[in-house]
Formats: C-alpha cells, sequence, structure tokens
C-alpha cells in the first residue's frame, strides 16, 4: 500500500492579519540550537514577499529532509524581502543561560534585518525586549509560513557552521549530529572530552568532563 504523502499545514492567515491592520513589514522569527551539546545557538528573521509564491514544501524544519531544506532556504534567500541571522556561542550561552541566548540571538538577527520590520511572529517567545509589536505562536514553525521560513533560514546556516566545526573537530562527528546528544557525540565526549565549542554549561557536558577528570 502506498504511503499517504504528509500534509503541510502552514498558511499565512497570521501574515494576513497583521497587514490588514496597517503593518506592512512582517518577519517571521525563530531559533535553532537551544538543545544542543555544541555550538551556536542561531536565529533567522525573514520578510516574506507577500506577491511570491511560498517555496512548495514549506513547513517546519524538523519535518523536512536535509535536500529539502537546502532547496527552500535557497528559494527564500532568492524571494524573500530580506533575512538575517543572529549566532551566539557557547561561551555566551555558559555565562548567561539557554534562553537569555537564544533573545539575544533574536535580537541581534532583527537589528540586521533591512528594511526593519515593524511586527513580529515569532515561535512561542515573547520578545519585548524588541520594542516592536509581536504574536508568540506555539509551535508556530508548523503554522505560519514566516516562522516555518525562518526555521529553514535558521537550520540551514547553523549545520554549515557545524560541518566547519566538523573540519576543525573531527574526531567529535559535528557534520553528522551538528552538535546534538546523539550516541555517538556522548561517546566521543568521553573518549576525547570537550572542545572549544562545547556548551560546559550543559549537565550533562559537564558531568562527563568532570567524571574525565577524576579518572585521569
Amino acid at each position: 500500500m502506498a504511503l499517504r504523502k504528509r500534509q503541510s499545514l502552514i498558511h499565512t492567515l497570521f501574515e494576513e492579519e497583521a497587514r490588514a491592520v496597517g503593518f506592512a513589514r512582517v518577519a517571521g522569527l525563530d531559533e535553532v540550537g537551544r538543545g544542543a551539546l555544541a555550538g551556536p545557538v542561531v536565529a533567522a528573521a525573514v520578510i516574506l514577499d507577500p506577491s511570491a509564491p511560498l517555496p512548495v514544501g514549506l513547513d517546519d524544519s524538523k519535518k523536512l529532509t536535509a535536500l529539502q531544506r537546502e532547496r527552500i532556504s535557497e528559494e527564500l534567500r532568492r524571494t524573500a524581502v530580506c533575512h538575517a541571522y543572529g549566532l551566539v556561542g557557547p561561551e555566551e550561552i555558559d555565562s548567561t543561560n539557554i534562553l537569555v541566548a537564544t533573545r539575544r540571538a533574536m535580537l541581534q538577527a532583527l537589528e540586521k534585518l533591512q528594511p526593519c520590520a515593524d511586527f513580529l511572529l515569532i515561535d512561542a517567545i515573547q520578545l519585548r525586549e524588541s520594542g516592536l509589536p509581536h504574536k508568540a505562536i506555539i509551535r508556530g514553525d508548523s503554522a505560519s509560513a514566516s516562522i516555518a521560513a525562518a526555521s529553514v533560514l535558521a537550520k540551514t546556516y547553523r549545520d554549515r557552521l557545524m560541518r566547519d566545526y566538523d573540519a576543525q573537530f573531527p574526531e567529535y562527528g559535528f557534520a553528522r549530529h551538528v552538535g546534538y546528544g546523539t550516541r555517538e557525540h556522548w561517546a566521543a565526549l568521553r573518549e576525547h572530552g570537550c572542545c572549544p565549542i562545547h556548551r560546559r554549561s550543559f549537565r550533562g557536558v559537564l558531568l562527563e568532563e568532570e567524571s574525565r577528570e577524576v579518572e585521569s
């Protein structure tokens, strides 16, 4: 029996509602990398062109294959009004916390947008620090086209960064797990300890590092 094709629930209703009350530049905002053991947290902000068709298959980046994400990301970079990225690295994550770091990455992305946004659609996070009117939408990356677009852009950008880190630290396999806590990654941590891009404030990473120190 043939498998039924997964149906995307992505729409532009939130964007249309904002434009209907006078907002002209509605930006979607999302992050990737909050739960990783290594690497930065990356946020993307994007203003879609209302006159351009949405990329075929646009959805929450977690529901897409790497090839689908790359294709959609390339189209978004070509057709969006503008897009920008924010990045907060492991040292800053360790010195604050992951939620503060996530907000900072989002604010960085917003500050780089040209033209500037006048209304924000954000995946689940209130961002009052932006000073802009906004709507936080639970599971927004599976509903709002702008948030889904931001999730794809952030994911492809961060994945490329992690592939670059893989070349610097090949023993950890960053190109495969992009810093998340897979069995391979935990095994590499036990064998090699932390490298400069690991988040030492994350409990599991800290415990592995302490365990290695005791054994040595």
